[in-house]
């Protein structure tokens, strides 16, 4: 593979990586705005008796999530692991071979 090619992969990984966080980023910021509506809500309208946390419970967890997928899982297969990973299994197959 030329270089061209191989920078042309890399700008299209890095712009992936990218607009990963930015949906991350958008969909906290989304919570965090919502959240703060619905609290303001439920002080006004109902100040004995709060609902609006099973909304930012159950949301949390699904930003918890979306966290993980964008900085934790997403980081794990990366091009240095994948040709490391490739490296390591053609040297496996190089042994049984002999």
């Amino acid at each position: 593979m030329n270089d061209t090619k191989m920078d042309e992969e890399k700008y299209k990984k890095a712009k992936k990586r990218v607009e990963d966080i930015k949906g991350f980023y958008a969909h906290l910021f989304a919570y965090l705005g919502v959240n703060v509506v619905l609290i303001v809500i439920d002080l006004i309208f109902n100040p004995s008796g709060f609902w609006f946390y099973w909304v930012t419970i159950f949301w949390g967890i699904a930003i918890f999530w979306h966290a993980l997928g964008v900085f934790v899982i997403n980081r794990f297969p990366s091009a240095s692991w994948e040709k490391k990973k490739i490296a390591e299994i053609m040297e496996e197959m190089d042994k049984k071979t002999k």
